[in-house]
């Protein structure tokens, strides 16, 4: 094969390799040399114009090549991305080439300027963005059909031929992140502008969140010990706990809105125009005009995506969600006749057919917990969204309605329709979804097991380490992905407070103390004047704050006693 392409004009010492392109073994010589040519053709005439070398190994009939770029095609990059970088007044702009001397530390000898994730991030955004113009097929594999705007990095890959691209590893900032991240235990911090420069910004914010998070939880901790030795048994005295509860679910939520703003500016991402976001390699469609890029992509019609959405995806999952509440009324049914089996029977082989259907339930579960990932993971592909964002987003949804409800459903049922609450004290502890049914556990139902917040802090000191070294030693190298939040997990985690506030309402409502302001009232109608004090302000309705207390009281009362006696309480 050729190499007078694989270096654009650059002496080999120029050469930096930053990607790897693993092609099939069996991938045809003719298929090889069109994709190389076409990462290392100019832009004009629709390649990515970027450096490839083959990689030389031992072992024999391996297609591995090495992907990088001139330091002025990783500038020009920069501003294709919309990078934010700082400038020499310490401000925050977007990087155009033509202004690159008004940025901080910038020179043209500097090649540090931009990060190794920055730079891999480029790249992958240029590979990416091959798309096939005149061709109609694969060279070679006539059975892989190609259409204007159709991604060839995606046809390679669905068509088996390309088997992966990964970012490469730097030994010796690998080795330093390493030391200071966690080759030593220590009490601190972790070195998050170190591992955003390495690993990018979406990786460091789960760490940084999953710190956050650790330290938010300490004050749930540090009162629930105290509680669960004196008073975990006094059931008058949970009121408090789910008040606390209350408060610290929704501020520590606030907070990390400004902590993360905070530490996404300094980052460059906050700033970033997510509008310009170039379209997922999975997206196909009509290739036309964008009408705000004005750059040439597929097009395809957001109605034909929304009925995908309303009238396939979201049945799809309403019926999951209904088959999983199916299942657990089986599981409480079994509970039922295992406890009625041990009660008449009291021998050794009852008592383990106690444990049983927990077993079976926990079986069942993760066996649908996977079948649905998969599923999902189908349906958000084929509703064929534009952005990558756009395709997270859809199916972190559409996981976690699901994962929810397995994982607190049984709990709601236990402490609302049973009203249990030495039931419920026994319940079960992808990195986001776990911390997000974390919260859960805490925030929803730790006032009656208040070692919740001890044990979540315990398992998330042992989690940022061992993610930590997983990341570094253990899992392939991700490429950066700029981001100014956690995403759609902030939505979710902000609906699981929501979800909190009427729980710990609710849980406050059922105490002894909250009863007896209501000795003649059922159950029922205490949670009705709860739940409309949470979700109706009176003051923002525009009514009277004791017009609105005499007009509950008269609700309430006459659902015991005659109209006559509750006109008389209502003016109390």
């Amino acid at each position: 094969m050729a190499q007078s392409w694989s270096f654009l004009d650059v002496c080999e010492s120029d050469f930096r390799p930053l990607v790897v392109i693993e092609l099939a073994k069996s991938a045809k010589a003719e298929t090889v040399e069109w994709f190389t040519k076409r990462i290392v053709d100019k832009k004009a005439k629709g390649g990515a114009q970027l450096l490839v070398k083959p990689l030389l190994t031992e072992k024999e009939g391996e297609n591995i090549y090495l992907v990088g770029a001139s330091h002025l095609r990783l500038l020009l990059g920069a501003e294709t991305v919309g990078l934010v970088k700082k400038c020499s007044d310490n401000s925050m702009r977007t990087f155009t080439y033509s202004s690159r001397k008004t940025f901080k530390d910038f020179a043209d000898d500097n090649h540090d300027f931009l990060t190794m994730a920055e730079c891999q991030y480029i790249i992958k955004h240029e590979l990416e963005n091959l798309r096939a113009k005149d061709e109609k097929m694969i060279p070679g594999y006539p059975q892989a059909k190609l259409y204007p705007g159709k991604s060839i990095v995606r046809r390679l890959l669905t068509s088996g031929i390309l088997v992966q691209i990964f970012p490469l590893h730097d030994r010796e900032e690998l080795k330093k992140l390493c030391h200071s991240w966690y080759g030593r235990v220590k009490v601190g911090y972790q070195p998050l502008d170190d591992v955003r420069c390495y690993f990018g910004e979406t990786i460091a914010l789960y760490f940084a969140f999953l710190e956050y998070f650790t330290f938010a939880l300490i004050p749930m901790a540090v009162i629930g010990i105290p509680y669960y030795v004196f008073a975990w048994e006094d059931y008058d005295k949970y009121v408090m706990f789910a008040t606390f509860n209350l408060l610290w679910s929704t501020v520590i939520l606030e907070v990390w809105k400004r902590v993360c703003a905070t530490m996404t500016y300094r980052w460059g991402t906050l700033l970033m125009k997510r509008q310009f976001e170039e379209p997922r390699p999975g997206f196909h469609g009509v290739l036309g005009i964008h009408p705000v890029t004005g750059r040439e992509e597929p097009v395809y019609s957001s109605i034909k995506r929304q009925l995908r959405i309303y009238l396939v995806s979201l049945p799809f999952v309403c019926l999951c969600l209904y088959f999983s509440l199916y299942v657990m009324m089986i599981y409480f049914d079994l509970e039922e006749w295992a406890l009625d089996y041990h009660e008449e029977n009291d021998s050794n082989l009852s008592s383990l057919m106690l444990f049983v259907p927990s077993i079976i339930y926990a079986v069942v579960i993760e066996v649908m917990n996977r079948i649905y990932r998969y599923a999902a993971e189908l349906l958000t592909s084929w509703e064929n969204h534009r952005l990558e964002s756009s395709y997270q987003n859809h199916l972190i949804l559409k996981v976690l309605v699901f994962n929810f409800l397995n994982c607190f459903a049984s709990l709601f049922y236990i402490a609302f329709v049973l009203f249990d609450m030495h039931l419920l004290r026994q319940g079960t502890f992808d990195d986001y979804l776990e911390l997000f049914l974390q919260f859960g556990y805490v925030s929803l139902f730790s006032c009656v097991y208040p070692l919740a917040a001890v044990f979540a802090v315990l398992n998330n000191i042992t989690e940022i380490y061992s993610d930590a070294l997983k990341m570094c030693n253990i899992y392939k190298r991700p490429f950066a992905e700029p981001t100014a939040n956690i995403g759609v997990w902030q939505l979710a985690f902000e609906t699981m407070t929501v979800i909190s506030v009427v729980t710990n309402c609710v849980l406050i409502g059922m105490s002894p103390q909250v009863s007896a302001l209501f000795p003649d009232s059922k159950m029922e109608h205490v949670l009705t004047v709860a739940l409309v004090e949470i979700f109706f302000d009176p003051v923002e309705l525009g009514i009277d704050a004791k017009e609105w207390l005499s007009w509950v009281r008269s609700r309430v009362c006459l659902q015991q006693r005659p109209r006559e006696e509750c006109t008389s309480i209502a003016t109390i």
